[in-house]
């Protein structure tokens, strides 16, 4: 069976490099509306200034296929379309073929706008795979070879002598300056495109190195599930039978002990539980029917109950309630959450909940030393922890994939007053109650 997480990413980093060529292709449409304006400015000073004999009507039917051209490229990709190489490679080589065809009209090779074909070239060496920037600098070199046979030669006196004066100096350092400033600008803009999609292509790495993590911590709490099955299985037996011993039955004491053991011992299996489920998906078997402000305030009095702290606030906020799924996962996301707090701050601490903008919101600060800087700037990377335990740093790394799994975000910062806040915000419609487990209820 294919690896679906793994296939997922490939879809995602593929619409990366899609994205960048759509942004490619924008600049491209951009660099097109200069070339005919550009062209245009080109066509009246060179027939009105130097009073040069053009074909004006060719030369105008060219840059008018041009621009119907480029409006036709501005419908079909001014949505954020997927953009192939091959399509890139098609737009340069209506470029290349209208700027071979104008020169073509205006003197070919004797035109100092010839040196254009350089910015073809540059452009495709940054924007195309290697095939295509090789095909398009065999191709620019036989339109310059071919302009040099057939086209005829602009009646443009070359007097060198003249220096600046010279008619065709002019237009040879107007086609520089034009190169330079083109090329300055929309490299930048496609440097800035490749590394924001290399930036964006780290961070899925990264998100699929972290998954692979999780995905090793489930398999391992897995085998270590089976392997306490037994032994908590047997010492719930044994702690049963010494329940009803005559010898113990007369001491309250004992028995009272045995209760604690037989609820530390449930404890511990649903912990089990709970890390297998916040490894693996967010939506596990243990999926129950409620609404959002019961499952808060039963999370809340249950973790109470079964934690020594002096103060523990709890602030529901929800005003207007709403049917939601009661996730185990989610629940030992606040549970870590919660511990965390509690080992930082074992007299005080709070957890906030409220609803804004389709999202629940929930808070839980604590009044403790805070995060470092470091641990700030790497807050749900594993083992990042201020603990010094082997180990340790895991419970807001699992956060953070619960939240993430479900399409919210995870959040920390230092309270002015002092102490740490961790926020987490899940969309309602990740945990909202869909018509399926209503009717299935």
């Amino acid at each position: 069976m294919p690896d679906l997480g793994m296939i997922g990413k490939w879809a995602t980093a593929s619409s990366v490099e899609n994205a960048v060529g759509h942004k490619n292709m924008m600049l491209l449409i951009q660099l097109r509306w200069v070339a005919v304006i550009g062209q245009l400015t080109t066509i009246a000073v060179a027939s009105k200034l130097y009073l040069l004999d053009l074909p004006l009507p060719q030369m105008l039917a060219v840059l008018g296929s041009l621009m119907l051209f480029n409006v036709a490229s501005h419908l079909r990709w001014h949505k954020a379309r997927p953009v192939s190489n091959r399509e890139l490679f098609f737009a340069l080589l209506v470029d290349v073929a209208s700027l071979t065809a104008q020169l073509y009209y205006s003197g070919g090779i004797t035109n100092p706008y010839a040196f254009l074909y350089l910015l073809q070239v540059i452009l495709s060496a940054v924007m195309l795979e290697a095939w295509s920037t090789w095909t398009i600098v065999a191709i620019t070199s036989l339109c310059l070879a071919g302009l040099s046979l057939f086209s005829k030669p602009l009646d443009l006196p070359m007097d060198h002598v003249l220096g600046f004066h010279s008619p065709y100096i002019q237009g040879m350092l107007i086609c520089f300056v034009l190169n330079a400033v083109l090329l300055v600008i929309f490299i930048g803009s496609i440097n800035r495109n490749v590394r924001l999609a290399d930036s964006q292509l780290a961070d899925l790495r990264q998100q699929a190195a972290e998954e692979e993590h999780i995905v090793r911590m489930g398999l391992l709490a897995s085998g270590a599930a089976h392997e306490l099955g037994t032994p908590m299985a047997t010492m719930s037996v044994i702690l049963g039978d010494w329940k009803h011993m005559p010898e113990l039955t007369r001491h309250a004491d004992l028995i009272e002990e045995i209760d604690l053991m037989q609820s530390e011992l449930q404890r511990c299996k649903a912990i089990v539980s709970g890390i297998l489920l916040s490894a693996g998906e967010a939506r596990g078997e243990a999926s129950e029917r409620t609404t959002v402000v019961t499952f808060l305030d039963g999370l809340a009095y249950e973790w109470r109950a079964t934690r020594q702290v002096e103060t523990f606030v709890y602030d529901n906020r929800i005003r207007q309630d709403m049917p939601v799924v009661s996730d185990a996962a989610i629940k030992q996301m606040l549970h870590n959450l919660l511990d965390n707090a509690l080992e930082a701050s074992p007299k005080w601490l709070k957890l906030e909940a409220s609803v804004e903008s389709g999202a629940l919101n929930l808070h839980v600060s604590d009044a403790g030393p805070g995060f470092t800087e470091t641990m700030l700037s790497q807050i749900g990377k594993p083992y990042q922890s201020t603990k010094g335990r082997p180990g340790s740093g895991l419970g807001l790394f699992l956060a953070m994939n619960v939240a993430r799994t479900l399409g919210g975000v995870l959040s920390a910062r230092n309270l002015p007053q002092g102490g740490a806040e961790v926020s987490v915000s899940l969309p309602l419609s990740a945990i909202a109650l869909d018509e399926g487990m209503h009717h299935a209820a």
